[in-house]
């Protein structure tokens, strides 16, 4: 398959123009990004978002598999000098791996067995008589009775042309495929429990006896199961009818109703179960992982990007506390910008007047606009302790952070790299500020699968787990934008063409040299060559650069542009930002040339309303239920304020204040029929739930949104769209509703 004919199976297969197609995979190949594509190269590929971006590079990617597997089988079948035409024509026709694999099969170098063993005895001529189906096979068998060749039988030399007639028909592509089939339509997946592990797997209990179609299992069930197996709790089995499938491969191979017919019928049933039915499900087993893996990946990335894209509470001066009983709460004091100030160790329980003495004192002395509570334990009840402050003032939020991965933060080696002299405690209570501030810029310093928004992370394929992570991530910094002047390593790292050298290279540079006066400065960053500084600099910003486009998106290659706008129109460039009846006398369709079009020109447009908006939606602040801290006060019918925090296939799980998230189930998330939780519901959405359930002893609490009034994703996504081309509040909107709200 050459290159060509890829794109076109690309198209076909995506539903997506050739042309297009072919665009995409020249800029991917050249060395383009996604983000970058999808934002700036709208002309080229007719403005595909970056969904579709990825599916063409996934496609291509898998076609291009297939193709070096396609070039590699018929190497070998030609080295043994059994390529006939009429088999590379099937080869060179096989469109999937399962089928090149099943076409290989019968020529693949194999260890030695039963079949290998029966032709050493030079049996193969016997089971070739008995394939014709004429004659009689006991008089064939006869002829190959040789005591020097250890066949001292006719049932001998019979058993063993059925050994080599059950290889041919485990080998066979049609039967294979046909009994693949089978699988897909009628196989069921069984599971049971091993003997005298129930007490120690009863966290598998619900398997102990379950079976049910395996085309119908979800994929969370699945791999539940399967994890169950691998601990061995469970003894798992996916099989089809076995009557079906003899009868499959007695039609295939079964001509004639004789004594050859029975010995054939005698080498399926052999071949089936020993070969073929073993080789299958390993397959079926294989297939179905991979596709829950698929699904249970999707779940995470959509958790990932909800919670990477939450709303920031801005550059504010922010009181954090790391809670805790015995050893205090770790309490720290940053700057607008994120930067430590001062931290100490307050004892609300044990010490109160102290303690209320220690957070008035860092209050006033850092001028305190926002106060941060980690959700872990003794949250709820360091939460009511700062409200308890009377003399507080009443325009300071308190508002509590999701602090999941805190601790993984604090003990890497980024933390340490940051704050060398000051120990795990302090660097947590840091960590819970800065996500307030801005959860994006603080949670690329963790591994996502740390964040705790999966479903069976450390069951599905750890490389294709990362690698979707890594993008969404990527995806999220890079539609947002980055401060240069300001960004963490770890953030720039994710920045579209930068890798963690480069990143480092800048923060290098910026020490030495001082902030950064415009973009063009990038280029002197070593390894920075025109193709990086291509992919990268729109995503750069400087807030006050010399350049005024330098904290916009517009790109660097489109400054000339912007600037021909505001000669037309006997301006500056600083008028077309800030005067809004100057841009409305644009006219985008005289700018249009061979390399820029209207989809580019309108973005430029838009970023001039608003540039370097932020695309996240305005913070909002949220408070649990007073007097609902522990499991042991929730009563069944109790309806609570809560904070969705993480969406499964089966259902989400919201935070209500008592240290332990409740399930929603599926069937509970809304009054009609659901399908899929992520229409609903979205990590970090403020919901109001039921108390359906608290079972104290397994530590479960089972909630329902029904007959609630919550906001459903769809309304969500009015507010916040997947892609970064439409206008949102800037910081300045959600600095005047923060003040609106709460006076200074």
């Amino acid at each position: 398959m050459t290159d060509t004919q890829i794109c076109f199976k690309i198209s076909d297969n995506l539903k997506i123009d050739t042309k297009q197609v072919v665009a995409t995979l020249r800029l991917l190949d050249e060395g383009g990004t996604i983000p970058f594509i999808a934002r700036y190269r709208k002309e080229v590929t007719d403005s595909l978002d970056e969904v579709a971006i990825g599916q063409i590079r996934d496609e291509a990617e898998r076609l291009r598999e297939l193709e070096k597997r396609r070039e590699a089988i018929l190497k070998s079948i030609e080295g043994q000098g059994k390529l006939t035409e009429e088999l590379r024509e099937k080869i060179e026709e096989a469109e999937t791996i399962s089928k090149l694999e099943d076409l290989y099969l019968p020529y693949k170098p194999k260890r030695r067995t039963k079949a290998t063993i029966a032709r050493e005895k030079g049996l193969e001529p016997l089971a070739q008589f008995i394939l014709l189906q004429h004659g009689s096979p006991d008089a064939e068998a006869e002829k190959f009775i040789s005591l020097e060749k250890e066949v001292t039988s006719i049932e001998d030399a019979l058993h063993g042309a059925r050994d080599i007639i059950a290889e041919i028909i485990s080998e066979d592509a049609v039967a294979r495929e046909q009994v693949r089939t089978l699988f897909k339509q009628k196989a069921s997946i069984k599971s049971r429990v091993v003997r005298g592990k129930e007490e120690a797997g009863a966290k598998f209990e619900d398997y102990f006896e379950w079976e049910e179609p395996l085309m119908n299992c979800p994929s969370h069930r699945l791999l539940a199961m399967r994890r169950g197996e691998k601990e061995d709790f469970l003894f798992l089995d996916i099989k089809p009818p076995v009557d079906d499938a003899l009868d499959i491969l007695n039609r295939l191979f079964v001509k004639s109703k004789n004594a050859c017919g029975d010995q054939i019928k005698l080498a399926a049933e052999d071949g089936y179960g020993r070969l073929l039915q073993p080789s299958i499900e390993a397959e079926m087993r294989a297939t179905t992982k991979e596709l829950a893996d698929e699904k249970a990946i999707e779940v995470f990335a959509q958790n990932i990007r909800e919670l990477l894209l939450a709303s920031p509470l801005g550059q504010k001066a922010i009181l954090a506390i790391d809670p805790g009983i015995r050893t205090g709460c770790k309490t720290v004091a940053l700057d607008k910008q994120g930067k430590l100030l001062d931290d100490t160790v307050i004892y609300p329980q044990m010490k109160k007047t102290e303690a209320e003495n220690i957070v008035l004192a860092f209050c006033a002395r850092f001028n305190i606009e926002a106060i941060a509570i980690g959700n872990g334990t003794a949250g709820r009840e360091t939460e009511t302790f700062i409200r308890s402050i009377d003399v507080l003032p009443k325009e300071i939020p308190v508002i509590m952070v999701n602090e999941s991965g805190a601790s993984i933060y604090s003990a890497s080696e980024v933390a340490r790299e940051e704050f060398p002299d000051k120990d795990i405690t302090v660097r947590g209570a840091v960590s819970i500020g800065r996500r307030l501030a801005d959860p994006l810029a603080e949670l690329v310093k963790l591994d996502p699968k740390s964040i705790g928004v999966g479903q069976y992370q450390h069951d599905v394929n750890q490389e294709k787990l990362k690698n979707k992570l890594d993008e969404v991530v990527g995806s999220c910094v890079n539609g947002v934008g980055v401060e240069l002047n300001t960004a963490s390593k770890e953030l720039l790292t994710y920045v579209s063409g930068l890798n963690s050298r480069l990143a480092q290279n800048i923060i290098d540079y910026r020490n030495k040299t001082g902030a950064f006066k415009n973009r063009k400065e990038l280029k002197e960053i070593s390894g920075m060559g025109e193709k990086t500084f291509e992919q990268c600099a729109g995503f750069l910003r400087i807030s006050k650069g010399e350049n005024p486009l330098d904290k916009s998106a517009v790109h660097p290659e489109s400054y000339v542009v912007v600037e021909q706008m505001a000669k037309d129109l006997n301006s500056s460039v600083s008028d077309l930002l800030s005067n809004k009846e100057l841009r409305k006398q644009i006219k985008i369709a005289s700018y249009v040339t061979d390399k820029i079009g209207l989809p580019t020109l309108k973005d430029i447009v838009n970023e001039l309303e608003k540039p370097g908006r932020d695309p996240r939606k305005s913070f909002e602040i949220f408070s649990f239920a007073e007097g609902i801290e522990r499991p042991e006060d929730l009563r069944e019918g109790m309806k609570l304020p809560g904070i969705v925090t993480n969406v499964t296939n089966f259902g989400a799980f919201v935070d209500v204040g008592v240290h332990q998230d409740g399930l929603v189930h599926i069937s509970h998330l809304a009054d009609s029929f659901v399908d899929d939780p992520n229409k609903i519901v979205k990590v970090g959405q403020q919901v109001t739930v039921s108390v359906m359930e608290v079972d104290l002893k397994r530590n479960r609490i089972s909630l329902s949104m029904k007959g609630n009034d919550n906001k459903s994703a769809e309304k969500l996504a009015q507010t916040r769209k997947e892609e970064f081309s439409y206008d949102a509040n800037d910081m300045n909107s959600a600095l005047a509703a923060l003040k609106s709200k709460f006076g200074k």
